[in-house]
């Protein structure tokens, strides 16, 4: 099993914010992204960072969006539609939305609307 499976989302989840923040977009355009992929709100995400929940638990609770087979291209290096471990590949297509948020990509097409 792989150490980030076991890791809570609050411990790498500042960093995301570091991430969107430094390159100009805000917490709250964040939050649509995890919203958009996991279906957690707000009070749904936090209740999951105050809790300490695993990435394991995170997205065993998470209702995937139908769209996320959209999300295409590569993560340091790897292809996140080619990531054999289902878990894994969730955990990479949230990395891949917020490089493309961090990027300025449009909100419209993170979002694959």
């Amino acid at each position: 099993m792989h150490r980030i499976f076991t890791t809570s989302v609050a411990s790498v989840y500042p960093h995301y914010v570091t991430k969107v923040e430094k390159k100009g977009r805000t917490t709250a355009e964040l939050h649509e992204v995890i919203e958009w992929l996991t279906g957690f709100d707000e009070s749904e995400l936090n209740a999951h960072l105050d809790a300490g929940t695993t990435f394991l638990d995170f997205f065993a609770a998470a209702e995937m969006n139908p769209n996320v087979s959209l999300i295409t291209g590569s993560v340091c290096g790897v292809k996140v539609q080619e990531v054999e471990d289902p878990l894994m590949q969730k955990i990479r297509y949230l990395d891949k939305l917020v490089d493309e948020l961090a990027k300025g990509r449009p909100m419209v097409k993170v979002l694959r609307a």
